[in-house]
């Protein structure tokens, strides 16, 4: 498969997402906990090219390759701790809205309030809408896995 689009990126909409991107990681939320967020979201919306450049990405923040390999499964595995469960837990709700899935349910909301404060809620839903708004482009243009940006 071909990449239907071959362009440069708009540099407004670059800077937009500059902006966005030092608010999601400027709020005190753990790299990692956001790599794995954008990570799982990606996986769900098999968006190749974020799920290569996520996993890379979180190598670079220290993640290893067993809890990189296990991410899709992370309910079965021992490898996540309590705050990265309830991070993955409403990313997977708030992505999956289109399954029929009941979406962030209270319960899902309120473990992940047990973990992070309001503001780092915050930057966790930003980086759950900002991962699915890369997932929508890249399926649109049929960008290929393996580019870092």
């Amino acid at each position: 498969m071909e990449a239907r689009i071959e362009s440069r990126p708009n540099p407004d909409v670059m800077t937009a997402i500059k902006h966005l991107n030092k608010a999601i990681h400027g709020a005190g939320v753990d790299p990692l906990v956001l790599e794995l967020v954008h990570l799982r979201t990606s996986q769900i919306n098999s968006c190749s090219p974020c799920v290569y450049a996520g996993a890379r990405s979180a190598k670079k923040h220290g993640e290893t390759d067993e809890r990189l390999h296990s991410v899709v499964a992370w309910r079965e595995t021992p490898f996540f701790t309590e705050p990265e469960r309830a991070a993955l837990a409403l990313a997977e709700a708030a992505t999956r809205l289109q399954d029929g899935a009941p979406g962030v349910t209270d319960e899902i909301w309120d473990a992940a309030a047990a973990h992070f404060d309001e503001g780092q809620l915050s930057a966790i839903v930003l980086n759950i809408a900002l991962t699915k708004f890369f997932n929508t482009i890249n399926h649109t243009v049929r960008e290929q896995a393996g580019k870092s940006w």
